[in-house]
């Protein structure tokens, strides 16, 4: 099975092992250190030997840091996590709401003498940096560059990922590197400069055409990659991956070890470009006066999928649907009281296995039951497996790793009979998920500009959701996307190919949860015989099918364009997964998506 139920981090863990680290914070003459999510790569999720955070803290969120000081040590979480780190950390840790509360306000409240506070070089943006340093000038908190501190006491920190990688086939990528390459030295030469460092993993998979295995439910290779403007490629990468990859590769692309990195950057003449929002500062560092700061070259063009990375996914849809539908069909054939949320998992990634284009699920399957639910990134274990009782709701989030396509989608399912104020809940989320759906939007508008729609039912009501309407998905790739979102802070303009999700949700904690989420592809949008002739529009092809649970919607809350959006999407689903699934489920089916 891919997951596990494991408790991979114990809060009492904690204490001894900070204890450890100020002893180090103490013998290299330091106030703090500062400990991220990230690792060098500065991808959102990482391998098991750079968890350091989860393993100093027992917070295993997917974003955050801590900074331990001599006698403080905050765990700074954003509004996903303020549930779950409470029962994660032990008491020797303070949450510090975040972004609210930056790192650099909070060091001058706990330092007002000012101190020395450690930073690993490898595992921070130069924008993290200089946002840091602005924050604390004339306050005599000193940033300092050190080894890392958390290695120097982690006894079986785990090995580096050696995961052999593995060509894309074209007919899912739709365009040779070759071809991108080229493409995208075009733009260093259009723009005066000599190369450009890449360092997500997930760009130098796109640009290479290449998968792995480094990272859990993420097919991507470790590696640093140098993109220079005659569309050549120095790639640092462990080579005993790449063994039988040398003809996909080519002569163009020159592979060398991880160690040789920074040593090829000293030698580079300039000007080279660096996205100061992805490259760790040390990059910047040996680069010196010939880093020159623009978009990582990769950003957009992975993010725009081209007609064969949009069909791929539209197709893993519909394949992860049927799974979703049988799953869901066994799932309400079991008495309420008879489920757990480990069997649950356990069911639905048994279906999705049954497609041999499955390689791995695409993030660990969100299942949470009752107070569970509340949780939005909850992970269950043997500890918490909780019982599916009547009353209760579930989310239930997940999705697969395909070879055509990466799925994300999230279902709230009732047990037994809902509770009045959950079906209401539900049904604002249900309409603002809709309204996001039925968008039109002008050409240019970015994420910021259009998130509130999915909000306002929610609001009127009195109501939100502290995490971002929707993210940006790659293709084959990483669930989690940029720089495209559906976020009141992203200013990146939508564009036809990129896929986002459109999850609307509302958590009562101590009660229950709800999220409804599909996966959307931005297109341009048809004419209209009212519309502006000079005006570009436009809207959201949908990929995810599977039914909405009638349980928990009152009709009289929705008005007549949601009833016939979601009459509409559930003859869609009724149309395109019924063919694709056994006749029981297939009569659960036909009743699930009947209309209201």
């Amino acid at each position: 099975m891919f997951q596990s139920f494991e408790v991979t981090a114990r809060p009492e863990q904690g204490p001894p092992r900070l204890d450890a680290l100020r002893a180090q914070m103490k013998t290299a003459k330091l106030d703090g250190f500062v400990i991220p999510r990230a690792d060098a790569h500065q991808g959102e999720y990482v391998s098991a030997r750079d968890a350091r955070l989860a393993w100093l803290t027992g917070f295993t969120g997917s974003a955050g840091f801590c900074v331990a000081l001599r006698d403080v040590a905050g765990v700074f979480i954003d509004g996903r996590y303020r549930t779950q780190v409470k029962a994660q950390v032990a008491d020797v840790y303070t949450p510090v709401p975040w972004p609210e509360i930056s790192m650099g306000a909070w060091l001058r409240e706990q330092l007002p003498q000012g101190g020395r506070v450690g930073f690993d070089p490898w595992l921070h943006t130069v924008d993290q940096i200089a946002q840091t340093e602005k924050a604390l000038a004339g306050s005599g908190v000193e940033l300092v560059q050190c080894a890392n501190l958390v290695d120097a006491v982690w006894d079986d920190q785990p090995a580096p990922p050696m995961e052999p990688a593995k060509a894309h086939p074209i007919e899912f990528a739709g365009e040779t590197h070759l071809d991108k390459r080229t493409r995208l030295a075009q733009t260093l030469v259009d723009a005066g400069e000599r190369a450009a460092v890449i360092t997500l993993p997930d760009s130098i998979c796109w640009l290479l055409n290449i998968r792995g295995a480094d990272i859990e439910r993420n097919p991507v290779v470790h590696g640093f990659a140098i993109l220079n403007a005659d569309a050549s490629v120095d790639l640092f990468s462990e080579p005993s991956k790449y063994e039988t990859l040398q003809e996909h590769l080519g002569d163009d692309i020159r592979l060398y070890p991880p160690s040789g990195f920074l040593i090829a950057l000293a030698e580079l003449e300039g000007p080279v470009r660096i996205d100061t929002s992805t490259v760790p500062q040390i990059v910047a560092d040996t680069l010196g006066d010939n880093a020159a700061s623009g978009a990582e070259p990769c950003a957009l063009p992975k993010a725009c999928k081209n007609a064969a990375e949009v069909e791929g996914a539209a197709q893993a849809h519909l394949r992860d649907g049927a799974a979703m539908v049988e799953m869901l069909c066994w799932m309400d054939a079991q008495a309420s009281g008879s489920l757990t949320e480990t069997q649950v998992v356990r069911q639905l990634e048994e279906t999705r296995r049954r497609d041999n284009a499955l390689q791995d699920i695409s993030f660990e399957t969100i299942a949470g039951t009752g107070p569970n639910g509340a949780i939005m990134h909850y992970r269950v274990t043997e500890e918490t497996d909780s019982t599916l009782e009547d009353g209760h709701l579930i989310v239930l989030d997940s999705g697969g790793q395909y070879l055509d396509g990466t799925t994300d989608i999230t279902r709230t399912i009732a047990i037994g009979t809902p509770p009045l104020e959950a079906a209401q809940a539900f049904t604002r989320v249900l309409a603002g998920m809709i309204a996001m759906s039925r968008l039109r939007w002008p050409k240019g508008l970015a994420g910021a500009h259009i998130e509130a729609i999915g909000r306002m039912p929610l609001w009127l009501a009195g109501q939100d959701f502290d995490h971002g309407l929707g993210h940006g998905v790659g293709a084959y790739l990483s669930v989690h996307e940029g720089p495209q979102r559906l976020s009141r802070v992203s200013l990146v303009p939508l564009e036809p190919g990129m896929i986002l999700s459109n999850e609307p949700g509302y958590y009562r904690e101590g009660a229950f949860g709800i999220r409804l989420e599909n996966l959307l592809v931005v297109q341009e949008a048809p004419a209209l015989p009212s519309g502006d002739a000079h005006r570009e529009m436009l809207d959201w092809r949908t990929l995810a099918f599977a039914p909405i649970d009638r349980r928990l919607i009152i009709p009289e809350m929705l008005d007549p364009a949601a009833r016939d959006w979601l009459n509409a999407y559930h003859s869609d689903v009724t149309a395109k997964i019924g063919p694709r699934v056994t006749p029981q489920a297939k009569a659960w089916l036909n009743i699930a998506t009947a209309p209201i």
